[in-house]
């Protein structure tokens, strides 16, 4: 938990830069097409972090809880939606024991949460859980077998960072925890992270992505009636 309080100080900085604002435009527009967020859904966004799609949910008209194992974090969740006039519920809770009762959630989405998860079949079972009947779970995460995981993954990169904590998962990884409820997945961020500012286009994104494998990748699942 520590780990994450440290990195709640510095963490909203990335998506200020070029790279980082391409970054989560790629993977918002990659979760919300597969997820289909419509206004009055209730929905959980677990490891949610300093809020980002929990805001973004929100401003959608999504009813959103969003839960983190950070203190720091969600206090920097709270004081944005605080700041946009969002009426977001925030609470620390651990992704291996939520505190909902079963069917609780219209959907259950979690973005770059699970390169954290040692116990992804655990975490995964337990948002399967509080989702509702028919309801949508989206799980988002850095792709092991691409050229970002091996960035991530390389000793160098993970010296000063966060990441060295990191378990990075595959497609096949995410599909396995249900295959038989998978519905959808896809990936994006095929720009290698490594470019130049100057090169940073969706036009490069495009061309890439017949060559390249995406450095995200999400996988949808629907919970049958």
């Amino acid at each position: 938990m520590a780990i994450f309080d440290n990195e709640a100080i510095n963490y909203d900085q990335w998506y200020e830069s070029k790279l980082g604002e391409f970054v989560d435009k790629v993977e918002t527009e990659l979760a919300f097409s597969l997820f289909k967020p419509t206004s009055g859904m209730k929905i959980l966004d677990v490891g949610c972090g300093t809020g980002n799609f929990s805001i973004k949910l929100a401003e959608m008209g999504c009813k959103v809880v969003g839960i983190d194992i950070s203190e720091q974090m969600l206090n920097k969740a709270r004081k944005k939606s605080k700041d946009k006039g969002l009426d977001i519920e925030f609470h620390s809770m651990d992704i291996y024991n939520i505190n909902f009762p079963n069917e609780s959630f219209d959907g259950v989405f979690s973005m770059a949460a699970f390169e954290f998860i040692k116990e992804p079949q655990k975490a995964y079972d337990e948002m399967y859980r509080v989702l509702k009947k028919n309801g949508n779970l989206l799980i988002g995460t850095i792709n092991r077998d691409s050229k970002w995981g091996e960035l991530y993954l390389s000793k160098p990169f993970q010296e000063n960072s966060v990441f060295k904590y990191a378990d990075f998962k595959s497609m096949d990884d995410l599909k396995s925890w249900n295959i038989k409820e998978v519905v959808d997945s896809g990936e994006c961020l095929f720009i290698p992270p490594n470019i130049e500012e100057k090169d940073i286009s969706i036009e490069l994104e495009k061309q890439l992505s017949s060559s390249e494998r995406g450095g995200f990748i999400c996988a949808l699942w629907k919970k049958e009636a």
